[in-house]
């Protein structure tokens, strides 16, 4: 059992997944910072200059805080302004996603296109044994016919 566990580590599949996984873990902070201290700053002062992560609703009445960290502090509460900082994160790495994928996609109907140019250009050199029978088969045909 050690040694298919170790077979299925060393394919390629898993290790590029491996990297993806960490690349994105890496890039999801990325975002979490662009939405946390560019974005919703910037939506904050369109919109009157608040800040969503402290928007809740107290589910028991407990809840009298006016900061979310000390409402969590005195009972049950729905977050809902963390959520819409969450959502909006989705969306900005979505987002770059879907340009990453367009871009590699754009790319590579531009690579596509050239080998097919370069494909029809160069014609297609026949391997060595048919070069060498079709040589063959031409001296012969140049024979006389009584030899």
């Amino acid at each position: 059992m050690l040694n298919e566990f170790k077979a299925f580590i060393a394919r390629g599949n898993v290790m590029d997944l491996a990297v993806g996984v960490i690349i994105g873990g890496a890039f999801g902070g990325i975002v979490k910072s662009l939405t946390d201290d560019v974005i919703m700053p910037i939506v904050g002062a369109v919109f009157g200059g608040f800040d969503f992560s402290n928007y809740f609703i107290g589910l028991s009445s407990n809840v009298n805080a006016q900061t979310l960290g000390a409402a969590r502090q005195q009972g049950a509460v729905l977050a809902y302004g963390s959520f819409v900082t969450v959502l909006i994160n989705f969306l900005i790495l979505a987002w770059i996603i879907f340009l990453m994928v367009k871009g590699v996609n754009a790319l590579q109907k531009q690579v596509d296109k050239q080998l097919k140019l370069k494909a029809k250009e160069e014609p297609a050199t026949p391997p060595a044994d048919v070069a060498l029978l079709t040589e063959i088969r031409d001296l012969l045909a140049k024979r006389p016919a009584g030899v």
